[in-house]
């Protein structure tokens, strides 16, 4: 099938798939956020089959409930370092399907490459909590990592942008902010719209920068992941 067929498809079904009700496992330490997105995701027709405020919490609700994703914080009880995060990776390891998507209050681009790290790298984001404040993103990338995607906050992605570390250095300009496209998540389709250029000319980007960062023969889904890291560890 021609790529752009296939996009559309894709986004087709994306737009299909953002009315079905998703079952979600919730874990924030404030109140406050957590009575906040329950209500946020039951509007959306979305079910919250458990919220709490703490790690082993969260691990107990995923057993207990098995969900179609977690939605975490970063920082947890009783450090509030990384417990949310490092729970969500356990869980990752022993569920490779699970999807979660990570809230965190600052930009940590090493918190988003050792979520990405966990399992295949898909199924996976990593948003700034000031995201859920636009409702139709974080709603978007909630659908985006339940069916399997993978999303990178574009606050992360700009700040990378920033950087001219190997083993970047060999990508154009251009195939830098396309490459920052697919981190936060985008289609070739969506990449195209968003820069004004063909997706033919999206396609060859990609192949330009799969081949530059030198990733092994695969299934191009997985490939545009392997480059999603490459890009977050740069």
């Amino acid at each position: 099938m021609p790529t752009a067929a296939r996009d559309g498809d894709r986004d087709r079904d994306r737009g299909r798939d953002r009315d079905r009700a998703l079952r979600v496992v919730l874990a924030e330490d404030s109140v406050l956020l957590r009575e906040g997105l329950i209500g946020l995701l039951a509007r959306f027709g979305h079910e919250v089959v458990a919220a709490v405020g703490d790690a082993d919490g969260l691990r107990a609700a995923v057993t207990a409930h098995d969900p179609d994703i977690v939605v975490t914080d970063v920082r947890m009880p009783p450090g509030f370092q990384d417990e949310g995060l490092r729970a969500a990776v356990a869980l990752r390891a022993e569920r490779p399907g699970l999807p979660v998507l990570v809230l965190s209050q600052y930009v940590q681009r090493t918190y988003a490459a050792d979520l990405l790290d966990a399992g295949d790298g898909t199924g996976v984001g990593y948003l700034l909590k000031d995201r859920v404040g636009q409702v139709e993103e974080f709603l978007d990338a909630l659908v985006r990592v339940a069916d399997g995607g993978t999303v990178v906050d574009p606050e992360v992605v700009r700040q990378l942008l920033r950087r001219r570390r190997d083993p970047l250095a060999a990508l154009t300009p251009r195939e830098r902010e396309v490459l920052g496209l697919v981190a936060e998540g985008l289609s070739n389709g969506e990449i195209a719209r968003r820069l004004v250029v063909t997706e033919a000319a999206v396609g060859k980007h990609i192949g330009n920068i799969l081949g530059k960062l030198d990733l092994p023969p695969a299934q191009e889904t997985h490939r545009r992941v392997l480059a999603v890291l490459t890009y977050l560890r740069a």
